[in-house]
């Protein structure tokens, strides 16, 4: 029987019913941060998001022609100075910082766990933020305030039926210390995290969390890399069958990426994702891709070709979804902080 949302611990309107003719790939605009140039003063590109959403609007308008494209607790600014590393914002006004920097990272954590209910649902779903793997239940850094891979895995614990064991694979060149900590007792998610191993945050604590652990040397190049891709997730996957897997797909992998130290070409970036939906896919376990790190401006569209290319091997779509018809592009989000309605505007 159904719970009533009041029974539920904690609420939330992001489970709330999506068309079934929407893809689930979950964008809002307020993703994006931008605050007087400030934004540039960290390596991340912080319009990045929406960069990745015009690459595809028109790709998927082509595509699915005959339908509508629809697209839908920090109180000091030093704390979220810190965190974000941006330290002119510790000089600012606490409401400001909410607005302009925490506002877009709670909306992207509210994509990550509506996007978890889609996954299940639908097979996958892509959020096209989110990703903050250094972010714990009790601390943040690393430019990740919020744990939104966590909530999503407790939200689907908590609500969904049938969901009861998660993998959380995290291909981000960084090691993703902030969910390791959250889940370092917990038997029900198995975590597989590949790294550069000499770069942040070289949490050794948090390491005691990971049950496949892959630590990669400065300028690992495509090669070796997809060949550990393959081998490990093939690995992970047959180790323990989860019930969903949570991919976090960071770029800071690429070529050239002033934080990652690794090699990895755009193709091989595209590539990897392909290997992980594919092992996914061939199993029948749904999946829920998050977008992660990536500091060079050209990741935007790495990241939306790779979702394309995905979509022309049929690993997402309509055809990798219950149930077949004419589909639209799905971009939906809470309206502001503390609030979760769906808000659609068509295109």
């Amino acid at each position: 029987m159904q719970k009533k949302e009041s029974e539920y611990p904690h609420h939330t309107e992001l489970y709330g019913s999506i068309p079934k003719t929407c893809l689930p790939i979950v964008y809002h605009s307020d993703y994006n941060i931008t605050f007087m140039g400030l934004e540039k003063l960290h390596p991340f590109d912080a319009g990045k998001w929406g960069k990745v959403i015009h690459f595809l609007k028109g790709t998927f308008r082509k595509l699915y022609k005959d339908t509508t494209v629809l697209l839908c607790l920090f109180q000091w600014s030093p704390v979220v100075a810190t965190i974000t590393e941006i330290p002119p914002l510790v000089f600012l006004p606490n409401f400001l910082v909410q607005r302009k920097v925490l506002k877009p990272l709670r909306t992207q954590t509210g994509g990550t766990i509506m996007a978890g209910k889609l996954a299940v649902e639908r097979g996958w779903a892509i959020n096209v933020g989110g990703g903050f793997h250094h972010c714990s239940g009790d601390r943040g850094g690393g430019f990740c305030a919020y744990a939104d891979i966590t909530l999503a895995i407790k939200f689907l614990f908590e609500r969904v039926d049938g969901i009861s064991r998660a993998t959380i694979i995290d291909l981000d060149a960084h090691q993703g210390n902030g969910h390791e900590r959250d889940f370092l007792d917990d038997q029900r998610v198995f975590i597989m995290d590949m790294y550069n191993c000499h770069i942040y945050p070289r949490d050794g604590y948090a390491k005691k969390a990971i049950k496949r652990k892959v630590e990669l040397d400065w300028g690992t190049e495509d090669s070796e890399y997809l060949q550990k891709v393959e081998l490990h997730c093939e690995g992970a996957l047959n180790e323990v069958r989860p019930d969903i897997i949570i991919y976090n797909a960071g770029t800071d992998i690429l070529d050239g990426d002033p934080l990652g130290g690794l090699s990895i070409s755009p193709h091989g970036i595209v590539k990897r994702d392909e290997l992980v939906f594919r092992a996914a896919r061939r199993r029948g376990i749904p999946i829920l891709m998050v977008t992660s790190g990536g500091y060079q401006k050209k990741t935007a569209r790495i990241i939306a070709d790779s979702i394309l290319n995905l979509h022309h091997q049929g690993l997402i779509g309509p055809e990798a979804m219950e149930g077949e018809g004419s589909s639209s592009l799905v971009m939906s989000l809470m309206s502001g902080p503390g609030s979760a309605g769906s808000a659609f505007t068509t295109i």
